[in-house]
């Protein structure tokens, strides 16, 4: 059973994500909160496996609590999932870096809701790829026109030229499956070269790694 949390400042909205997260028999809603500090209080409570966050709320933002959650080894199985009605917004891309898994618009259709939820529960974590690849992209490019990395290119050279490989392929949006046959190796490799890059770079999720894959200078925004 995948436990949820709902975080969102709207009672409303909050309901209406409950009756259908609940239609599905695998997942039950844990828990609901107004705001971040509340959030972190029904998940410490409650447990959570999933958490639905709003970025702009009263009190503790979405983006505050994300970076809690991020911060506490308590609760590192706890996978978030921004919930923007921007889907550009710039606190996204902070979330991101916080150690949120993904975004999803708020406009998302239902099904579309679930298939978010039981991928980041599963682990794959990065929702949306092309989309949030696009995202990262356009913020950077306005932080210096993506002329200068944030991280030094260095923090790269613990990975092999393979790794390398698949880390601008994750970057690119690519899946597991897609990754292997373009590398012409088995996905079950992929995921290991995966695992390898979370252990090194010391990356919470695959949105991490597409975040450091920008920063280090590995991958660059596309221009225009």
């Amino acid at each position: 059973m995948i436990r949820v949390v709902l975080v969102d400042d709207q009672a409303l909205l909050r309901s209406a994500f409950r009756v259908l997260v609940e239609s599905d028999p695998a997942m039950t809603v844990t828990g609901e909160a107004s705001d971040g500090a509340e959030a972190l209080k029904v998940i410490r409570d409650a447990g959570a496996d999933v958490v639905l966050m709003d970025i702009r709320m009263p009190g503790m933002d979405g983006l505050a609590a994300t970076r809690a959650i991020g911060a506490d080894p308590d609760l590192g199985g706890v996978k978030v999932v921004i919930l923007t009605t921007f889907e550009s917004d710039d606190y996204v891309i902070e979330a991101l870096r916080a150690g949120a898994s993904g975004f999803l618009g708020k406009g998302a259709e239902p099904e579309e809701l679930l298939h978010a939820i039981r991928l980041v529960a599963a682990g794959e974590a990065l929702l949306s790829p092309s989309a949030t690849r696009g995202l990262i992209a356009t913020f950077l490019a306005s932080q210096g026109n993506g002329d200068g990395a944030e991280l030094d290119a260095g923090a790269l050279d613990v990975l092999t030229a393979r790794e390398r490989e698949v880390l601008v392929e994750v970057a690119g949006g690519l899946s597991n499956d897609q990754i292997a046959e373009r590398l012409s190796v088995s996905p079950l490799t992929v995921k290991t070269h995966i695992n390898r890059l979370l252990t090194k770079l010391d990356a919470r999720d695959r949105a991490q790694l597409v975040v450091l894959a920008y920063e280090t200078g590995l991958v660059r925004p596309r221009s225009g």
